[in-house]
């Protein structure tokens, strides 16, 4: 029944008057007063205006990074539509894509970066988040949407040193440093590195990260450019689970000071190094191809323990805690080549987009189980305290006698994954006049894996072919406005998003296929500010073993519909904006239908608002404020995150052209919540009143 209100929104948004309406933007980055705006997303193998885009999406740029603080991935999507995010378990970037959980769909300039970890911000140009499942350009994956970071790179031609400091209320602090060189008249050279200490406001928190990319670009001729790209992770810090629920199914409010670990024991470690390599030439004006090379290698260890139980109808004083210790080693070899072209057929314009994609994975991975030497289990009883009686494996449990737990006695699992993943697709994108582009595509998809079980001797492997095709229609009534349409699909091999293994049926049933139906509007209102809004419906259907047949299948097919509004850019010379709402509705579904459950981690109605002001040439002000519906934690929808309201604030001051001064406040009104959480009892306290003071700027 909801589908005709969504389509009805979306009428009259599209009724919307098309009187007094300015020309489209026509650079690709616009500097008004002292904000950044641009509308190129490069995610899709070559830069396409954000009007041209049949699809969802958002861009951040790193001007809006600094200007609101953002620090993290979770920041950055705590303030856009239809995207919200989850725990993460404590050591890794999780969000939800339009009620479709992700760990792994993630980018790099536009390559695949599927690898468990906090993403820096420090060498970004902009972030680029698109929703809806496509495969076309992003393959495997991409069930809800994907987030695409864009590096910095050389500037040929200018030669500046930018330099960025901050500490907040907790005594963690950054530093930045974003240096360029230019070495000829065809070369340059450019370094972004930053160190950050880690402090927040629970209990042991801690840690470090560190990173450095130097990258160099080389003109090569007329029509020839390299750049070449080296990154250097190092990061340390502790692991928090967060707090139990309790017998209303909500976070018990009197635990937000304890942390349900061990102080010594709930650490995370990586090191990586990534190699990049991206060749551009023209061959013509109208022909053009691009090729890219990625490597990396991880190291990465998390341990931790986290409250796995707790009945405070009955036993309000104990906690059930279990735990794990779990390492990985990857390394990942991805080659992409791609041939863009124009030309026309008469009247109607062609571009194609064809390209292929080689990805070589191999991925070692074990986890041991905690082991208690009283429980001879991987679970064991604790009174609450602040802080708990374990620290360093040793503590007293909850009947008073000392336990100790093993890390190397319990055997999770053990494997050894190799992955070979081969793509083509081949895009042409349709101007049959100068109002109506259509959009057709297909990919082609071979991925093959092979899982060694170590501890078993057993080797499984499978193959899975799929063809995932994308159609859309945009018509422009006016240059800066854009109606589309688009249908496209994506799918997940069974081996699932870190592919660790296809233990039990897993190597005998088809990838989860997920598909895309989506209208909207696209309206530039002025040079620098721009709606957008859309509807959409996302079908998984997801092959099970049938029970009572289990040599035939049940297909079951779940839905998750929604509507999307997003207003940004400049209202004036002086107010910057950026708001966004989403409104998602689904249903999960079994063998026996619908379920009444809704899917977890699926707010009804989520809101942002931030609001940049120039009070002066040199005085900026900053409010915004987030908002969450209350959801569900599990699927059985018996724990709840309640709904909150964060409401932020920022102030600059521009000492020269060259020093600006700036402080962030988070949680004005010291609101206590919990924005995300991983399981039951595992739900994430969110920050107290807190700011944050930078310094910034260039020479």
């Amino acid at each position: 029944m909801y589908n005709y209100r969504l389509f009805g929104l979306l009428a009259v948004l599209i009724g919307l008057p098309f009187t007094a309406l300015a020309q489209q933007q026509e650079e690709e980055i616009i500097v008004t007063g002292k904000y950044l705006y641009t509308d190129q997303v490069n995610a899709l193998k070559t830069p396409t205006p954000i009007i041209d885009v049949p699809q969802s999406l958002s861009i951040i740029t790193a001007d809006q990074i600094t200007l609101q603080g953002f620090t993290s991935i979770g920041d950055i999507i705590d303030y856009t539509p239809g995207v919200n995010t989850s725990q993460g378990e404590g050591h890794r970037d999780a969000v939800v894509f339009r009620g479709v959980r992700s760990t792994a769909d993630f980018f790099i300039d536009g390559v695949r970066d599927d690898v468990q970890y906090y993403r820096p911000l420090y060498n970004l140009e902009q972030v680029e988040i698109l929703r809806g499942p496509n495969a076309l350009f992003f393959g495997r994956g991409g069930t809800g949407g994907i987030l695409n970071r864009v590096t910095k790179r050389g500037v040929i031609g200018e030669n500046f040193t930018g330099y960025k400091a901050s500490s907040n209320t907790y005594g963690e602090f950054d530093v930045q440093v974003d240096g360029n060189f230019s070495a000829s008249a065809h070369s340059a050279f450019r370094i972004n590195a930053f160190y950050e200490g880690l402090n927040n406001h629970r209990d042991f928190y801690d840690g470090d990260r560190f990173g450095v990319n130097p990258t160099a670009k080389f003109e090569l001729g007329m029509n020839t450019t390299l750049d070449l790209s080296y990154e250097y992770i190092d990061h340390d810090r502790a692991i928090d689970r967060g707090i139990p629920t309790g017998a209303d199914g909500r976070p018990v409010k009197d635990f937000d000071e304890i942390v349900f670990g061990d102080p010594e024991r709930n650490y995370q470690e990586l090191e990586a190094h990534v190699l990049r390599a991206s060749l551009q030439h023209d061959f013509a004006e109208q022909l053009k191809a691009n090729v890219s090379l990625f490597y990396g290698d991880y190291d990465k260890l998390y341990q931790n323990f986290y409250a796995s139980g707790y009945a405070q109808a009955t036993t309000p004083e104990v906690v059930t805690l279990d735990g794990y210790v779990d390492t990985t080693q990857r390394e990942n070899l991805m080659f992409s080549g791609n041939l863009i072209g124009g030309f026309g057929t008469g009247v109607i314009n062609h571009t194609i987009v064809a390209g292929a994609e080689y990805i070589d994975t191999s991925s070692n991975q074990d986890r041991f189980n905690s082991f208690w030497d009283t429980t001879a289990d991987d679970n064991e009883v604790f009174t609450v305290s602040r802080p708990l009686n374990l620290r360093g494996d040793v503590g007293v449990n909850a009947s008073g006698v000392t336990t100790t737990n093993s890390f190397s006695a319990d055997l999770n699992d053990d494997t050894h994954v190799d992955i070979e993943v081969f793509s083509a697709y081949i895009q042409d994108e349709i101007e049959v006049s100068d109002k109506l582009d259509v959009i057709v595509g297909v990919r082609f998809d071979s991925f093959d894996i092979k899982v060694l079980n170590v501890p078993a001797a057993a080797t499984r492997s499978r193959k899975d072919e799929e063809v995932t095709p994308r159609v859309g229609l945009v018509f422009k009534p006016r240059e800066n406005i854009s109606l589309y349409g688009s249908y496209s699909e994506s799918f997940l091999p069974r081996s699932g998003e870190q592919y660790a293994n296809i233990n039990g049926s897993n190597n005998q049933l088809d990838p989860n296929t997920f598909t895309n139906l989506e209208a909207g509007i696209k309206w530039d209102f002025a040079q620098s500010l721009s709606l957008t809004a859309a509807v959409f419906e996302i079908e998984q259907s997801s092959p099970q073993v049938a029970d009572n047949d289990p040599a035939t299948l049940d297909v079951i097919d779940t839905k998750i519909e929604g509507v999307e509004v997003q207003l940004k850019g400049l209202i004036t010379d002086r107010w910057f904006v950026s708001a966004g709402y989403s409104y998602l509705d689904g249903e999960q579904v079994n063998r026996a239908g619908p379920t009444g459950l809704r899917p977890r981690e699926l707010p009804e109605n989520m809101f942002s608002l931030w609001n940049s002001f120039q009070v002066t040439d040199k005085l900026g002000l900053g409010l915004g404020l987030t908002y969450q519906d209350e959801s569900f934690i599990n699927n059985g929808n018996s724990a709840v995150l309640p709904s909150y309201t964060r409401i932020d604030a920022s102030a600059y001051y521009d000492v020269s052209d060259k020093l600006r001064l700036q402080v962030n406040v988070e949680n004005l009104t010291d609101k206590l919540y919990f924005p995300n959480a991983h399981s039951t009892h595992q739900a994430t306290v969110g920050a107290p009143l807190n700011a944050r003071v930078t310094i910034s700027g260039r020479f």
